[in-house]
């Protein structure tokens, strides 16, 4: 037995244990959103409640026009002009307010489904944007892309059923009066069919709900690999792993063709088998019904409006079954969106607002107190770390890979919060902070800058109504303007998705204009022009010190053109602070400080030396960087 069928087993076996919760939890999804949206549900209801009566009443023509009409013209001869008219306009009427009742009930259930599915996915993106880093870092963008769109339309799938579902409720029920009413032993005799539906419809839920469940959790391992595959299509391309991200896409995505072709098997099987059984009570009916003409127990018109009827009742039976049928598929997608929206991770703010410091040029005072943190519990990043930015001075964080500088900058900027210890601005601790005033008084420039598929005016302004002109200034103080005054268009050519149209240089360079033309109060830096060379990176923190307004900076730096710079250099070491003072007071006394800014430089200065660099660093280069030694 292969391992697909084994799944497939198992989660029959389960479907089959919780069948009525299932069931439950579908109904329940339903009323969630049959609270929201009141109106259009009764809407799409009334009018397939009309479609169902109209559809009743066809019957009833047809049973009245064939014992007045049909048979006396037969007997006499002729027909009466009078009711063939009549037998017309009748069969128009019905016909005309059907059609009315089939707009309402679709439209109706296409505006709920569609506003519902909107509504979700507001929802779940609006959470995605609440929750914290460490949230996002626990979860694959793939699943992450999958919750938002496919649970999504598989969540609020039986919303399109539905209305039909209730309003043949009401066809039902009328249709079996009316039958009771013609002919009551017709009536039971077609009646007999109702079971044999029933039982048809349970077994093909039973054998497809599995099915479904476990094609909903394919979609989504789909999703999740090819995102992963096409993310990383720089590693795959560089290290020749086309054949096997090929052959791991292509495993998943055929088992989720194996499973759709079963379920596809399966509903090929019962759709004749459920339209066959009516016809087949059809028969039945009028088998008896001559039986019963011949002897005088009933009418040829009540034998035509039984057997019409029974047409028309099995119809509700086999929509309520396409309903339950969706349940599984339902319930599952609707579970794993609620799993996003019942998140517990999102931040909770204050309502304190970010106080203006004391110090000059409007730069905020940044105070980090006594942090510690950790992603293990057991492997503690930092610990007991204490420093301080005083208003308008520049801090720079030096030390080697995993000594937890950028997860000093996440702790900083309220990305995550820490184990323990405060990060206080101006006096407050961030943590009681309103939502939106930490990111109106600090930006954060991160090590790998991301550009969105936008124009680069775009990419800068992030929305924001500014004019050109601060734009370009934000540009100049980034070094970023002379590239972008020599692109096609100027700010408005199109970068491309991720900026691919930029080198590593001019994207960081955008990343920093970007930051700047908010008027930052702190900005941090995370290794944030690594990119460039070293006469470019030089003039853009000495544009940062002269022209951000004052703004004080915490610069995570490896170069010594970057950390001579700083008025305070905070050395790190296994995830704590070792030393603190100027660069040249740390080379002066401290011998690993000194081994470790030294390990950068060769003699032809290039930033391939770099043995203690991360090992995500970008390493292509800026398109107009020039070469030549650290200044």
């Amino acid at each position: 037995m292969t391992q697909t069928q084994e799944r497939i087993d198992r989660d029959a076996a389960e479907m089959a244990s919780s069948r009525a919760s299932t069931t439950r939890d579908g109904f329940g999804v339903l009323l969630v959103a049959i609270k929201r949206e009141p109106w259009i549900f009764t809407l799409s209801t009334l009018g397939s409640v009309l479609f169902g009566a109209l559809t009743v009443a066809d019957a009833w023509v047809l049973g009245w026009s064939t014992d007045h009409v049909v048979l006396p013209a037969f007997r006499d001869g002729e027909i009466d002009g009078g009711l063939l008219w009549a037998i017309l306009g009748l069969f128009v009427a019905v016909a005309i307010l059907r059609a009315v009742g089939i707009v309402a009930r679709r439209l109706g259930a296409g505006i709920m489904q569609y506003r519902m599915q909107a509504h979700t996915r507001r929802a779940v993106t609006r959470q995605y944007l609440q929750l914290p880093m460490e949230w996002h870092q626990r979860h694959p963008t793939g699943q992450l892309l999958s919750n938002a769109n496919s649970d999504v339309e598989a969540a609020w799938g039986p919303i399109a059923p539905l209305p039909m579902a209730v309003g043949t409720v009401a066809m039902m029920v009328i249709a079996v009066a009316q039958m009771l009413v013609a002919d009551l032993v017709l009536a039971l005799v077609g009646l007999l069919v109702f079971p044999a539906v029933i039982a048809a419809n349970l077994a093909y839920q039973r054998l497809a709900s599995p099915l479904m469940t476990r094609a909903q959790q394919l979609r989504a391992e789909v999703s999740e690999i090819a995102h992963e595959s096409f993310d990383g299509a720089m590693v795959v391309k560089t290290l020749g792993r086309e054949p096997q991200e090929t052959e791991r896409f292509a495993a998943k995505a055929l088992e989720l063709r194996d499973v759709n072709i079963r379920a596809g098997r399966i509903r090929a099987a019962f759709d004749p088998t459920l339209a066959a059984l009516p016809n087949l009570g059809v028969l039945v009916v009028l088998a008896v019904g001559v039986q019963r003409v011949l002897t005088g127990a009933t009418d040829a018109g009540d034998v035509v409006t039984v057997a019409y009827l029974l047409t028309i009742v099995s119809f509700p039976i086999r929509s309520i079954g396409w309903l339950l049928g969706e349940f599984p598929r339902s319930v599952v997608g609707f579970r794993r969106v609620s799993s996003v929206l019942d998140a517990t991770g999102e931040m909770v703010y204050g309502e304190h607002a970010v106080t203006p410091g004391s110090g000059a040029g409007g730069g905020a005072r940044l105070e980090v107190d006594a942090l510690a943190y950790a992603y293990d519990p057991a492997q503690p990043l930092l610990q007991d770390v204490s420093f301080t930015v005083e208003p308008g001075r520049t801090v720079a964080l030096v030390g080697a890979t995993a000594s937890g500088k950028s997860t000093l900058t996440s702790l900083v900027t309220r990305l995550v919060d820490p184990d323990a210890g405060r990060v206080l601005l101006d006096g407050t601790d961030v943590r009681d902070l309103a939502a939106g005033e930490l990111s109106r008084a600090v930006a954060v420039v991160p090590q790998t800058a991301f550009l969105f598929d936008d124009t680069v005016r775009g990419n800068v302004a992030l929305g924001d109504d500014l004019d050109d002109e601060t734009v370009w200034e934000a540009l100049r103080a980034a070094q970023a303007d002379g590239f972008v005054a020599a692109l096609p268009h100027g700010l408005d050519t199109r970068l491309g998705e991720r900026g691919t149209s930029l080198s590593g240089g001019q994207r960081q360079r955008l990343s920093l204009a970007r930051a700047l033309v908010r008027r930052p109060r702190l900005m941090v830096l995370d290794d944030a022009t690594s990119a460039v060379d070293p006469e470019v990176e030089a003039r853009i923190l000495a544009a940062l010190r002269d022209g951000s307004g004052g703004a004080s900076l915490l610069v995570v730096a490896y170069r010594k053109a970057t950390i001579g710079l700083a008025d305070e250099v905070v050395h790190l070491e296994g995830g704590r602070i070792v030393d603190r003072g100027t660069h040249r007071e740390l080379l002066a006394r401290s011998a690993s400080y000194a081994h470790l800014v030294n390990a950068y430089e060769t003699e032809d200065h290039t930033p391939s030396a770099r043995t203690d660099q991360p090992t995500d660093q970008p390493t292509d280069q800026p398109t107009d960087a020039t070469t030549g030694g650290t200044p």
